[in-house]
């Protein structure tokens, strides 16, 4: 799927549901044997936030904000990531905002500033439907309105 965006490849690719399994085995053993690695964390994560099915974003989500507040030296990895994952859940705030830290470290960061235009797109995105859907309850709510003054004048 071309994008105009290349650098924010991440936001269209999941990976097959064979390497999540690889990923999610590799999770499961470690946590079978009562110690995950971060490294181990993160990969898993990251396969979860590509992953097409929002509960599978939830969960990578979730454990990427596990190793952002408990391992600081791995805090800059996690934030495009953090990013990625909200915006694809439709969480454009929470997107904007680790996205726009990750900016603050690294401002030539082309991935993250892709990523703020795709954040961006989808604000605009989810504007467009709030105003149309404003403008079907005001247009519905004219017709009613209108019908209701048509009969009070007949009567």
């Amino acid at each position: 799927m071309p994008t105009e965006l290349p650098y924010a490849a991440d936001a269209e690719v999941s990976l097959t549901y064979d390497e999540l399994d690889v990923l999610r085995i590799q999770y499961q053993k470690e946590l079978s044997q009562t110690h995950v690695t971060i490294q181990t964390k993160f990969n898993y994560a990251w396969g979860l936030v590509k992953s097409p099915v929002r509960d599978h974003q939830v969960e990578g989500v979730r454990i990427l904000q596990d190793i952002y507040r408990g391992e600081p030296t791995r805090r800059r990895e996690c934030l495009y990531y953090l990013a990625l994952g909200h915006y694809k859940m439709g969480n454009f705030d929470e997107a904007k905002r680790f996205n726009a830290l990750l900016l603050e470290k690294e401002p030539s960061n082309l991935q993250a500033q892709s990523l703020a235009q795709l954040i961006d797109k989808g604000v605009a995105r989810e504007g467009y439907i709030g105003m149309a859907l404003a403008g079907g309850v005001a247009a519905i709510g004219t017709i009613v309105l209108a019908g209701l003054i048509r009969r009070a004048t007949r009567k």
